[in-house]
């Protein structure tokens, strides 16, 4: 079954346009949560949100996509950061468009973050909006199809948070398989009325940064972004200098409530413990983790607890959800990258705001900035309806 490279990466978040503006802001351990100035809502005075710096003329401009029309944010968001990862990956227009290439991505909103122009289009108010094809969760996929002449398998996955984790185990095993030669892989998701207010009559939104891991939790913020990654079979891949290998992957769900994890953390649990057995190694070998970490009362209570029976000694963790808000379906792919780009330089990166931890007897997470030698890392995302799965990845140079 040969082994899966990541040769490419590209992602765009409330903390930088681009991989190496990601680095520079969590190594010097700066939010880019705070006011949003593009997204405007009813609760856009009393909440935080993670908002990309670009408006979508800046999106537009960047990604040369002027001449296209009902173009919504996230479908903007998507191509800058699929734009990043195939110029990183040094891939051809022939690559890409071979039938040996797939391609499958993630979106929890999808076009419906013009929730405006969906509710005047479907009750019929006024002419139809240019948007009136757009409101599709595999919106972005088409258009990316569509602007790159992909030819091979694609798809459109929503689990919710899991996503794009779920995106990137399913184009691992597509390349596992031998059915593709390569994947890029990913999600995107932007700000939206739809996603705020569903999330607010939850009330697990905070009007406070978010507090991951912190006694005083009081709930998340919602954030915006995308995050593509290109996966490579070692039968083609081409790169000597790659990001990292997939060691593993693992997928479970707990079905215990719509919106939480059990008690028992079943799904989170069974979720690792299936990454580390596809990965043929022992929990002692993870040096890092990338928690879910979302800031509410539930999450972080269940993903301690998941560490504390899943490891015999935690590893170093964080929740970079601290610095982008909750990304939705990207944050799985964007926090997929970051522990990569922990993973190669070698540095943890601290998780914000938790001053009064859950977690006692060492169990709390990174404080600060730390130079460590690492090998293998592991990044966790849960979902509603208890989708949850963990993947792990090794260092390659």
């Amino acid at each position: 079954m040969g082994k899966v490279y990541i040769t490419g990466l590209g992602v765009i978040s409330a903390i930088g346009n681009d991989v190496q503006s990601c680095f520079n802001t969590l190594n010097s351990a700066k939010t880019g949560i705070g006011k949003a100035h593009f997204f405007h809502s009813k609760y856009t005075d009393s909440l935080l949100f993670g908002e990309v710096n670009l408006n979508n003329d800046q999106l537009v401009s960047l990604t040369d996509s002027s001449h296209e029309e009902g173009l919504t944010r996230t479908t903007l968001l998507a191509y800058k950061a699929f734009q990043e990862a195939i110029k990183s990956a040094d891939l051809s227009e022939e690559e890409i468009s071979s039938f040996k290439t797939g391609f499958i991505s993630s979106s929890t909103v999808g076009g419906m973050s013009n929730t405006d122009e969906l509710y005047a289009d479907a009750n019929l108010k006024g002419e139809p909006s240019e948007f009136v094809k757009s409101y599709g969760g595999g919106e972005h996929v088409l258009r990316i199809i569509k602007k790159y002449g992909i030819k091979g398998f694609t798809s459109t996955i929503n689990t919710a948070c899991s996503s794009s984790v779920n995106a990137i185990m399913l184009g691992a095993r597509l390349i596992k398989s031998g059915r593709l030669d390569r994947v890029i892989v990913g999600g995107t998701d932007s700000l939206a009325k739809y996603t705020v207010n569903g999330f607010n009559s939850l009330m697990i939104l905070s009007d406070e940064f978010c507090q991951p891991f912190d006694e005083r939790r009081k709930g998340l913020n919602l954030g915006e972004g995308a995050g593509f990654l290109v996966l490579e079979s070692d039968r083609v891949v081409k790169n000597t200098s790659t990001v990292g290998e997939v060691l593993g992957y693992g997928n479970a769900n707990d079905a215990y409530h719509p919106s939480a994890t059990s008690p028992e953390a079943n799904g989170p649990r069974l979720a690792m413990k299936r990454a580390l057995g596809n990965a043929h190694i022992s929990e002692k070998e993870i040096d890092y983790i990338n928690a879910h970490g979302t800031g509410t009362v539930n999450n972080d209570e269940t993903e301690l607890f998941a560490f504390q029976k899943t490891f015999t000694k935690i590893p170093p963790y964080n929740s970079t959800k601290s610095y982008t808000g909750h990304t939705l379906a990207a944050s799985g792919a964007i926090e997929s990258i970051f522990s990569l780009i922990s993973l190669n330089e070698n540095t943890l990166f601290p998780s914000l705001n938790c001053s009064n931890p859950i977690g006692k007897n060492n169990e709390a997470p990174i404080s600060k900035v730390i130079q460590k030698e690492m090998k293998i890392v592991m990044s966790n995302s849960f979902g509603f309806g208890g989708n949850c799965s963990s993947v792990i990845f090794k260092k390659t140079t």
